[in-house]
């Protein structure tokens, strides 16, 4: 699928990133999801591909989802998503969700294990999930 991700910078951690990330210390690798704590976000347009968004979804946490968008202030998505998605029905929806996945970006924040507590920085989008020797 060419969603035209490939057009905004890849620098910058997508709402999408966070979706996907996990503590990667040992024992702590169910702790779901990472505590958001964005400190600068930015947003860079990125093509609309209707198509593309109805193939992330299944991939995705949407529980998740919603509390990372609360984070950088998007209230505007509903509590759950209709079943199934159509792309001709719900393109209002889809345009919400390729804006909130896609073409928010933090730049700056932190990551935090909800269960060790460590903290994950991230600086200029991105998120440094290297662990200590002591932690590995």
């Amino acid at each position: 699928f060419g969603c035209g991700a490939e057009e905004a910078s890849s620098r910058e951690m997508r709402l999408l990133t966070h979706n996907l990330l996990i503590n990667p210390m040992k024992g702590f690798e169910q702790a779901f999801p990472l505590k958001l704590i964005p400190t600068k976000i930015t947003k860079e347009e990125v093509k609309f591909n209707a198509a593309f968004v109805v193939h992330l979804l299944p991939k995705i946490d949407y529980k998740v989802l919603l509390y990372a968008a609360s984070t950088v202030g998007i209230k505007n998505l509903p509590a759950e998503l209709p079943r199934p998605i159509d792309a001709s029905q719900h393109e209002d929806l889809l345009k919400a969700l390729h804006h909130t996945l896609l073409e928010i970006h933090v730049e700056e924040g932190k990551l935090v294990c909800p269960k060790s507590e460590r903290e994950f920085p991230i600086k200029q989008g991105i998120p440094n999930m290297r662990l200590n020797e002591d932690e590995v």
